[in-house]
């Protein structure tokens, strides 16, 4: 089997754990995105990820998805059939690497400070675009994670509906690891709650309809607790190096 191949079988069977899982809480068939993160992962297996028609694709570095992002454009020059990438951010980001990924993609999924928040409004106003983000949310409260403790949340909402180049959409988590996805549960339905809760505030700019969490092990857990977006990587590209 050509890594290529391997590639759609591994999306092929992704697919089904998504598809099950969504029929055994009678959810519909479309109310996940599947996100394949492609940190560390060569731009020619995104390009074979791209010709299976799957479109998401997350970076979790800043210059590393600036260079990815020229590369895969390059190749797809010479495969005009393939669909174009639909890129979101999903690595801790730093003020300094806002330039990197504002307006290059369709949703960063991890704003953990209001400087990081300015930065975006600033850069994406200077674009003359509105950048679509969402807040990550530490609710284990590990120190070595990024994201906004829970009770800064509303502060952090609040904010986004006194700037004007900047809209959020919704919330991701980042557990801490445990081989049993069960052990994911209970941080998968705290953020659901916090956006339950937040949700009753009317604010400018912040909807709230996304729920990014759920990873290769624990998906089927984050389906069951709400999850949009799912953010699978070992189980499409394999173990990275």
């Amino acid at each position: 089997m050509t890594r290529a191949e391997q590639i759609a079988a591994n999306l092929h069977d992704v697919r089904r754990r998504m598809n099950e899982a969504l029929q055994a809480c009678n959810r519909s068939p479309d109310s996940v995105t599947l996100l394949a993160v492609s940190k560390t992962v060569a731009p020619e297996d995104i390009v074979a990820a791209l010709a299976t028609d799957h479109v998401s694709f997350g970076e979790n570095y800043g210059q590393e998805f600036r260079d990815k992002h020229a590369a895969v454009r390059q190749l797809l020059q010479a495969r005009a059939a393939l669909p174009v990438p639909r890129w979101h951010f999903i690595g801790p980001l730093q003020a300094n690497k806002v330039k990197y990924v504002t307006g290059k993609v369709v949703l960063v999924h991890s704003v953990g400070s209001p400087d990081v928040l300015a930065s975006l409004d600033a850069k994406a106003a200077a674009l003359g675009i509105v950048q679509d983000c969402l807040v990550q949310v530490n609710v284990a409260g590990e120190l070595q994670k990024s994201g906004i403790a829970p009770t800064a949340l509303p502060g952090i909402l609040d904010s986004f509906a006194k700037l004007a180049a900047v809209r959020c959409k919704g919330l991701m988590v980042i557990p801490p690891y445990d081989e049993n996805p069960e052990c994911s549960r209970p941080h998968f339905a705290a953020l659901r709650r916090l956006r339950e809760d937040e949700r009753k505030r009317v604010r400018a700019n912040v909807t709230l309809d996304e729920l990014s969490m759920g990873m290769s092990h624990d998906l089927e857990v984050a389906i069951a607790e709400g999850a949009t977006i799912v953010r699978v990587g070992t189980a499409i590209f394999g173990a990275r190096t």
